[in-house]
């Protein structure tokens, strides 16, 4: 089984056990360890990954760390664990102690959701403040198991990964800065919009106020279109090279003669990728396709639209998924996040599994 898929799995099983989880302990058991298992790592060879690692600190004797990933009797990577009910922010300063005592090159602070990638890019051996690379496990998508790729115990590569570190820092800094913009916008930001010719009177706080929530708006608007527009793209780019064996598939001409009119939001490309994610166990995720309409947005089998398995309204005040029956009969589930999309698993995969 590839790493992809044990991700996956392991994804979801994060996702359905988290709530009962109570300790550091059980973190460590149900999420932590599997996930070094799925990287390669001997997780019970001492040899090779030791738990109550001791990391002596100043005057400090026999301070552990939760565990070392060793190479040639050496560490290279430390690892943290905090229960998965706890929040990462306060514990970075306990393990940037350890990190300087010995000669790891990376730490690893984890409550098993949430893993935060450090190194000494600033200043050797001494931890940066910041991690270099942020993994969530409820958040997980193709591109970051791509990165995780890097950590295999056969792929490791330290002078490799350091490379790259820096550039992943400052990318995930930058976007960080772009998404409170987006969310946000500052004084500056607008009044700097506003002067690339948008508007030539005087840019006082009334004006500016005003442009704020229309700025915001026009980013939105602007990166939902790009969205869109890609993931069409890339859709009808894949309808061309697949042959298709009913009159009921999704054909170029259709999507090239809705796109004028209809807008697919990045909430909906969101909400099909976590369909995907939920059903790419029982099918491969090649035959799960999308067809988007003025009234809902709608899930398919094979492009084929008589394979319905889901349709998503986002639009409405009352947000819903209508999923197929045994009789092909919609039944409609209200849902308040696209996180509750996961709870419906059972009933996605009934949807699916009748036409397979």
């Amino acid at each position: 089984m590839e790493l992809q898929e044990k991700m996956y799995q392991l994804s979801e099983r994060i996702k359905s056990l988290k709530d009962n989880i109570e300790t550091e302990e059980a973190t460590k058991q149900s999420f932590i360890l599997p996930f070094f298992q799925v990287l390669g790592y001997d997780v019970f060879n001492p040899l090779e990954f030791v738990p109550e690692f001791t990391a002596d600190v100043g005057i400090k004797k026999h301070e552990k760390v939760d565990y070392a990933i060793l190479r040639d009797g050496q560490p290279i990577i430390l690892i943290e664990a905090k229960s998965c009910n706890e929040k990462l922010e306060k514990h970075d300063s306990q393990l940037f102690r350890y990190f300087g005592t010995t000669k790891s090159r990376f730490a690893i602070l984890t409550n098993g959701i949430e893993y935060k990638f450090y190194s000494d890019l600033d200043q050797p051996n001494v931890m940066d403040s910041k991690p270099f690379y942020i993994l969530n496990m409820e958040q997980l998508n193709d591109q970051s198991i791509d990165y995780l790729k890097n950590f295999i115990k056969d792929n490791l590569d330290i002078d490799s990964i350091l490379g790259t570190a820096s550039d992943l820092k400052y990318m995930g800094l930058l976007k960080s800065a772009f998404k409170d913009i987006i969310e946000n916008p500052t004084d500056d930001f607008v009044r700097m919009i506003l002067n690339d010719g948008v508007y030539d009177g005087l840019k006082n706080q009334r004006v500016l106020d005003k442009f704020k929530p229309l700025t915001k708006k026009a980013i939105n608007q602007y990166i939902n279109e790009r969205m869109s527009n890609k993931f069409k793209e890339t859709l009808a780019n894949s309808e061309s090279e697949s042959n298709s064996d009913t009159d009921e598939t999704v054909d170029d001409n259709e999507i090239e003669q809705e796109t004028s009119k209809i807008i697919t939001t990045y909430d909906e490309l969101n909400a099909f990728a976590i369909v995907k994610a939920i059903l790419r166990k029982n099918v491969s995720v090649d035959r799960i396709a999308y067809k988007d309409t003025e009234s809902y947005f709608g899930v398919l089998l094979d492009k084929n639209t008589r394979k319905w398995i889901c349709r998503i309204n986002l639009d409405s005040r009352k947000k819903h998924i209508l999923i197929s029956d045994e009789n092909k009969k919609p039944v409609r589930y209200d849902i308040n996040t696209l996180d509750d999309i996961y709870d419906l698993e059972d009933k996605l995969i009934e949807s699916l599994q009748k036409y397979l």
